[in-house]
């Protein structure tokens, strides 16, 4: 822990809307990205866990790239938010002022739920990615591992929280392919995660 983490917190903490929900979930991503590294790194080149080695590797490649991807995502989420705040603050005064801000309002506010929407699928991305990684690892940190899979199940229904407040803002026309991906994508993470639950308590004995 360092004065950047405290900083980061602060920022969450203080009176300013952004960052908010949806940059702490991909934050939260980030951590459950660090935590499957963690896990595949004890798990990688040690003899005893060979089973679990090419695992290992396929969840360090992609979890290196998907720790950096979610901390982008974090300052995405944040700018997609202070987009919509300018459209609304765009003049109104003539006819074609107010189309034009209108207009704006509904592109921003389709981005706004994009950007969450790209942490969901993050999100299902990491558990699908551990799921092998669950049944050959390093037992000693197979909690840290369940850790992972909480993190990233917990990323994604706050995500999904923001992806849904934004889609009551636009019309249902807009809305609903977007709503029923969402669905999708949250009954998939969440299937996902019930495996890897099951496999971890197995081999735990819980």
């Amino acid at each position: 822990m360092n004065d950047g983490y405290s900083d980061v917190l602060g920022n969450i903490a203080s009176s300013e809307p952004t960052p908010g929900g949806g940059s702490v979930a991909a934050l939260t991503l980030a951590h459950a990205h660090a935590l499957a590294l963690m896990v595949s790194r004890l798990t990688s080149g040690r003899e005893k866990w060979k089973d679990g080695h090419n695992a290992a590797e396929i969840v360090i490649s992609s979890s290196e790239k998907g720790m950096k991807l979610a901390q982008d995502l974090a300052w995405e989420d944040a700018a997609a938010f202070n987009r919509v705040m300018d459209a609304y603050r765009m003049p109104k005064d003539s006819d074609s002022e107010k189309e034009a801000r209108k207009e704006s309002i509904k592109s921003a506010t389709i981005g706004a739920a994009m950007s969450p929407m790209a942490i969901v699928e993050e999100s299902l991305s990491l558990i699908g990615s551990i799921t092998e990684l669950a049944k050959f690892g390093n037992s000693n940190a197979l909690t840290d591992l369940f850790s992972s899979a909480e993190l990233a199940r917990t990323a994604a229904v706050i995500a999904s929280l923001n992806v849904r407040i934004n889609l009551d803002s636009v019309s249902k026309h807009d809305s609903e392919e977007l709503s029923s991906r969402l669905s999708i994508f949250i009954d998939e993470v969440n299937s996902e995660y019930m495996t890897i639950s099951d496999i971890i308590s197995e081999r735990l004995g819980w």
